[in-house]
This record gives C-alpha cells, sequence and structure tokens, in this order.
C-alpha cells in the first residue's frame, strides 16, 4: 500500500462532493456519507485506519471506528442522502450512487484489504446501485455481467487513471481483485472501445441532431402496491397485522374529516422494538410510502440516524444539530435506531427535548419511528414526560426462525445473480441451528453477512479457473460456507497451515427451537386496542 491509496479515496471523495451538488444536495452532508461508507467497508483492513485518517482529514483513528459503526447498515441499504434522491430526484440518483461506488471502491484498497472486504464491498456497492437502479441514467446489464459484479448498473467517470484498474490479473493480485477492476471497467473508470458511430470531441455531433425527450417522472406507489410489497416480505406475521391495521385506521379517519366529521387525535408516530436485522428499518421505509399515500405525509422519504448523528461535542450544539436532521425529514418519517442511546447524558436529553418539541411543531407533515431492543427502550420512554403520549403504538419484531433465515438467505442471493445448491442450503441449515440467538444476534444482516463470506470464499475457489461456466460464476456451493482461513496457502498435504475451528454442536431434543408467532410479544396500541 502506497499514499496513492489515500490520494484515490480524497478525489472520490470529491467526486462525489461534485455529483451531490450536481443533484441539489448538501455538500457537507454528501461528504460525510461518502467518509462514513468508506470507513465501513475499510473497517476490517489492517493499517486502514490510518490512510482513512490521512485521506479525510479526521482527527484520529477513533473517528474511523465511530464513522464505520454509524454507516455499517449501508452495507446492504442505500444511504439516506440516495434514498431522497431515488424518491424526489431519480434522474440524479444514478449519477449519485455512481460515485458513491467510486468511494467504496476507493475504501475497498485502504489498508491491507482481505477477502471479506471486497466481498462487503461488493454487497455495500450494490446495494447502492440497487437504490437507484431505476433512475433513467442507469442502463441495463446482461445475466453475466450482473454475476461478475452482482445487481450493479452502472456508467460513470471519476479522476482514476486506467493504469489503476486494468483486468489483467499478475500473479500476486489479491482473490477478488477482478470483480473490483470489473466494477471500475462498469463504472466507467477505465477507458471503453470507442465507438465510431458515436459523436466525439474532434467529432461533433450534427446540429440537427433532436434534444433527447425528459424522462417521466416515475409514479407514486399505491397503498394497495406498497402493502403488497409489506405482505411480500418473510415472516413479520404480527407487524404486517399491525401496519394494516394502522392504515386502515388511518384512511378512515381521512375519509371521516373529509366528510367533516369529527375524529380523534391519532399518534401516527411508531416505536419498534426489536433485534438488529429484522426488517424494522425495511419497514419503516414502507410506512413512510404509506403514510404518503395516504396523504398524510407530502414526500414519503426515509431519514435513517443514531445518536451520533444527533448529538453534537457541546451543550447546545445538539439542539442545533438534532434540528438540522429533523428539517430534512419534514415531509416523510425520521427513523432512529437504537433511540436509547439518547438517554445516556445531558447531550442526549438535549436531542429528546428538541425532538419532541420539533414533532409538536411538524405534527402535519413529520412521523417519527423509534427504535431497539425491548428493554432499554423502556427507559428510553421514561426519559421525558412528552414521549410516552407521543409514541403510544409499538410494534414488536419477533427473530426469524431458521427456515426464514434460510429464505432470507437464497432470496439474497438470487438479487445478486447467485444460486445456492441444496447441499450448501444443508449446510447454511446447520450453521444456523447452533447460533445462539441472544439479544445480539443479527437476524437478516446474520444472514447477509453469511452471504457475502460465501461469495468471497467463491470467487477464492475460482482463482485457478481460467475461464469459468457460467454455472461456475452462479452456484454457491457447501464448500463456499464453510468456515475457512481467507486463503490460508495449503500445506504439502493440501490442507491448510492454519487448524480449522471446531464448533460443539449442542444436543437438544427439540427439533424446532426458533420462535414461532404464538409466542411473539404482543403488539400494543393505545390508539386501536
Amino acid at each position: 500500500m502506497t499514499s496513492a491509496d489515500s490520494t484515490e479515496l480524497r478525489q472520490a471523495l470529491d467526486a462525489l462532493v461534485a455529483a451531490a451538488s450536481n443533484a441539489g444536495l448538501d455538500a457537507a452532508a454528501a461528504r460525510d456519507e461518502g467518509v462514513r461508507i468508506s470507513a465501513a467497508v475499510a473497517e476490517s483492513a489492517i493499517g486502514a485506519s490510518l490512510q482513512w485518517v490521512d485521506a479525510t482529514g479526521a482527527a484520529s483513528a477513533d473517528d474511523f471506528f465511530e464513522a464505520a459503526s454509524s454507516a455499517r447498515r449501508w452495507r446492504a441499504s442505500p444511504t439516506d442522502l440516495l434514498s431522497s434522491l431515488a424518491s424526489e430526484s431519480p434522474q440524479h440518483a444514478g449519477d449519485y450512487a455512481k460515485a458513491l461506488t467510486a468511494v467504496i471502491a476507493a475504501a475497498s484498497e485502504l489498508g491491507e484489504p482481505s477477502i471479506g472486504v471486497l466481498g462487503a464491498a461488493s454487497a455495500t456497492a450494490a446495494a447502492q446501485l440497487a437504490g437507484a437502479r431505476q433512475a433513467p441514467s442507469l442502463p441495463p446489464i446482461s445475466r453475466t455481467e450482473s454475476t461478475l459484479f452482482p445487481s450493479t448498473t452502472l456508467t460513470s467517470a471519476s479522476a482514476y487513471t486506467a493504469e489503476q484498474f486494468t483486468t489483467e490479473q499478475p500473479d500476486f493480485a489479491r482473490p477478488g481483485d477482478a470483480t473490483m477492476a470489473e466494477l471500475a471497467r462498469r463504472a466507467g473508470l477505465t477507458p471503453a472501445e470507442p465507438d465510431q458511430s458515436s459523436p466525439t470531441a474532434t467529432q461533433p455531433a450534427p446540429a440537427s441532431a433532436p434534444p433527447a425527450a425528459a424522462e417521466p417522472e416515475k409514479p407514486k406507489k399505491t397503498v394497495e402496491e406498497l402493502l403488497a410489497e409489506l405482505d411480500g416480505l418473510i415472516g413479520l406475521d404480527r407487524v404486517k397485522r399491525e401496519i394494516h391495521r394502522q392504515t386502515q385506521l388511518l384512511r378512515i379517519d381521512q375519509l371521516r374529516t373529509a366528510a367533516g366529521l369529527t375524529t380523534p387525535t391519532l399518534t401516527r408516530h411508531l416505536v419498534f422494538l426489536g433485534n438488529p436485522g429484522t426488517g424494522k428499518t425495511t419497514v419503516a421505509r414502507l410506512v413512510a410510502g404509506i403514510y404518503a399515500a395516504l396523504g398524510i405525509l407530502s414526500k414519503g422519504h426515509l431519514v435513517e440516524v443514531d445518536r451520533s448523528e444527533l448529538v453534537g461535542g457541546y451543550l447546545g450544539q445538539t439542539a442545533t444539530k438534532t434540528s438540522e436532521v429533523i428539517a430534512g425529514a419534514i415531509g416523510g418519517v425520521l427513523f432512529i435506531d437504537e433511540a436509547y442511546g439518547l438517554a445516556l447524558d445531558q447531550y442526549g436529553a438535549e436531542a429528546i427535548t428538541t425532538i419532541v418539541k420539533d414533532m409538536e411543531d411538524h405534527r402535519d407533515d413529520l412521523v417519527v419511528i423509534v427504535a431497539g431492543y425491548p428493554e432499554p427502550m423502556k427507559g428510553f420512554m421514561e426519559t421525558n414526560p412528552g414521549l410516552a403520549s407521543r409514541f403510544s403504538t409499538s410494534i414488536t419484531f419477533q427473530d426469524y426462525s431458521d427456515a426464514e433465515l434460510r429464505d432470507i438467505f437464497v432470496r439474497l442471493a438470487e438479487a445478486s445473480d447467485f444460486e445456492a445448491t441444496p447441499e450448501a442450503l444443508e449446510r447454511f441449515e446447520q450453521i444456523v441451528s447452533i447460533e445462539p440467538r441472544d439479544e445480539g444476534f443479527g437476524n437478516g444482516r446474520y444472514a447477509r453477512n453469511l452471504l457475502d463470506k460465501a461469495i468471497a470464499r467463491h470467487a477464492w475457489r475460482l482463482r485457478d479457473v481460467a475461464e469459468p461456466t457460467l454455472d461456475d460464476l452462479r452456484l454457491l456451493v457447501a464448500e463456499d460456507l464453510n468456515d475457512s482461513n481467507d486463503g490460508d496457502t495449503p500445506d504439502a498435504e493440501g490442507t491448510s497451515a492454519v487448524d480449522p475451528i471446531l464448533v460443539d454442536v449442542p444436543q437438544t431434543d427439540q427439533t424446532d427451537d426458533s420462535p414461532s408467532d404464538d409466542r411473539a410479544e404482543p403488539t400494543t396500541s393505545k390508539d386501536t386496542e
């Protein structure tokens, strides 16, 4: 690694700011997203923190890990600004997503990246591009191309050179370099063969060429379409019923108001309780769309934050910082993850006071959803007397069962144009069956992490295959889900030089210890009971 890697990230961040400015976004907010997502990608790479500090101008390596922690969710979902663009200005979403992929590619080169880092970079870039894949600036891709870089559609330009992203792999190339080179080529970071029929700098377009027709605005989804999307999610039966009930309650309230009837004051704000990875953010995004389709919200976008994005460095700064975040959420949903983090000190208390005030000031065009573990959230609700009255509806998200996690794994793999063999799925079930289901269990994120690792091992498994077939590129086998040393050199007998980790499988007489719908914590609602 050289100082050039820091320069590449710095240039990619500058390009992201330029793309944001062209889209009418706040340049500082866009750069902050780029800085944070780059840390999330490079988090596990040895030596990455120091190069990240050099590229971003951060104060210390502590900032690196704090930034990574705040942006891990973007490994599997689009950033906040990209989500906003996709719903409000889809014509700009594609360019911004492509600029994010350039930041991700640069971040994947920091320090000493492993297969896992490259797999995380691939998944993160795919998530950003998926968030803008219907934008008019993104062309469709072929099945073969999408296999090389799953779920991506990119054609962009940046400050990189062709030499930095050659597709010829030297003998010492790391596994995954070909994938990142393909990302660079698809992003337009390497020059393509010129199209002789296309206008160039020396061959201007004919003066009589008609102007390109404006792309039609993407139609808004209806309530029925959004509820169907909700019903299509895996598991979450109680959650689905409650969202359907809330939707019907608000629909009738709207009709009563239109008919001139007296209606009770309904609290639209929600509390989501559950472990990480249980679909809380996904459902919150659907709620935002449903409320907009009902006419309750003017935009229907989702702004997702946690304590770090609300609390300032000194008293007085927090109120301003929180109000700025809320201003960006007006017309949509403000989703505060791990909200109990605000109950830790006077800085968090200042943020809570500001949130309560702004919820009242913008009650006609703002919905707030707070989320976190059940027990800590009880303490959070008691920190301010205004919270309990404004959050009267709580929805509990159950942990996924083994079968549901398998279905999630299959769906995620298919979305990235991979297919798990029956043996691979059997191995997946063996792994999840012995995973402790404590408070920190990752649920859907756990399945996503297993897939990321499987994709990385799949790439390493094909390292000596010069011309892999389409099935080679698509199929995940049981071997890809086995614990490995991520490329340790085999010894003379063909075994890894590092002994494998042995896992004791607990013996149990139960055939299915996953939580069922009947054992789930009940959903409570003061408004609807």
